[in-house]
């Protein structure tokens, strides 16, 4: 999954495991509670549990924004010169959205709480790209040269593979694909033995995204994506990750599950709810994922939202470290919101 630090996988994509946390003892399990028109999902089973999204676990802050211990130790390094920036790897996400009762709904996941990084935090699906998404791939939609454009890119191959990576990682993570017989089709069902090997050869690395179009006799539908913002991760990071996140309408017949190794449950939910528990510090999730949910909340519906992609802007955000005085601030900007102040001698 991926937050604009995508696992690790979005390590990404190293497919790391862990044991389910808890739930919360304040609030009910999503597998014992009700559906709510605002936090739901689709006709629940035992793969997608239903009600709202448990708290990420820990004490209650000011907000759910993710924050690592070790991190005011690797901007003081960084800013002193003694750490060298690792470049950062290619990446994709999807928000997944569907129409609910009171405007579109987003598909999001837990980490699992039992890891290291960034344990318990909110996300979406997503992951790194594999160097075979650049093979030739079966292709529908905008050209690769216009993705290029659209990405930033100088070169369309690795536009091809950032789109290739959004859609292969959902459908590994999520078990929902972009892809049709012809350009004007979406597959109707992803379930089954045969589409769970060939699920599980993805992930292993075993099958190649292209390979896997060929032989289902399928292309990529690359027009039922929205580009939606652009973050890299910083630079004092020990893992670096250059992330497109993009959005799509969940395909009519299909539905979500958590087919990640990485999540410990699954929820569907109203952009503007989402939020509204990150505020009250209930739910832990990374700046990128917080930022794209609030540009979320002006759409009413999930077409809305797709037709507006085009309007956002795809400048890369990469957060910024400064000292001032004895201070050392980090910023994030165009997000205000996310700057932290951090003593030269440790962090107030």
């Amino acid at each position: 999954m991926s937050n604009g630090q995508p696992k690790q996988a979005s390590g990404q994509p190293d497919k790391a495991s862990g044991q389910s946390g808890q739930p919360s003892p304040s609030e009910p399990s999503e597998s014992s509670q009700q559906p709510s028109p605002s936090a739901s999902s689709e006709q629940p089973s035992p793969s997608e549990p239903s009600g709202r999204p448990e708290p990420s676990g820990g004490p209650r802050r000011a907000n759910g924004q993710w924050y690592p211990a070790e991190w005011p130790d690797r901007i003081r390094a960084l800013a002193a010169g003694e750490l060298t920036p690792v470049t950062p790897r290619r990446a994709a996400t999807v928000l997944l959205l569907r129409d609910g009762a009171a405007g579109p709904d987003v598909h999001m996941l837990r980490r699992r709480t039992s890891m290291a990084f960034a344990g318990g935090a909110y996300a979406y699906p997503g992951g790194g790209v594999d160097p075979r998404d650049e093979q030739p791939v079966r292709w529908a939609g905008p050209s690769r040269e216009a993705w290029a454009a659209r990405l930033g890119l100088d070169d369309p191959a690795q536009a091809q593979a950032v789109v290739c990576a959004a859609v292969r990682e959902t459908y590994e993570e999520a078990g929902v694909l972009l892809a049709g017989e012809t350009g004007e089709g979406v597959v109707g069902d992803t379930t089954g033995e045969e589409w769970e090997r060939d699920r599980e050869a993805l992930v292993a690395r075993e099958l190649s995204f292209a390979d896997f179009l060929d032989r289902r006799g399928l292309v990529l539908r690359s027009d039922l994506l929205g580009a939606w913002a652009r973050w890299i991760t910083p630079e004092f990071e020990q893992r670096r990750y250059d992330t497109w996140f993009f959005v799509a309408a969940l395909p009519a017949g299909q539905r979500t599950r958590n087919a990640s190794t990485e999540a410990d449950r699954t929820v569907w939910i109203r952009p503007a709810e989402a939020a509204a528990g990150y505020d009250r510090g209930e739910l832990t999730m990374m700046p990128p994922t917080i930022s794209t949910l609030r540009a979320l909340e002006r759409y009413g519906t999930a077409a809305e939202a797709l037709a507006g992609a085009s309007e956002q802007d795809l400048t890369p955000v990469l957060a910024r470290a400064r000292l001032e005085g004895d201070e050392l601030v980090l910023s994030w900007p165009g997000h205000e919101e996310f700057t932290k102040i951090i003593p030269v001698g440790g962090e107030r």
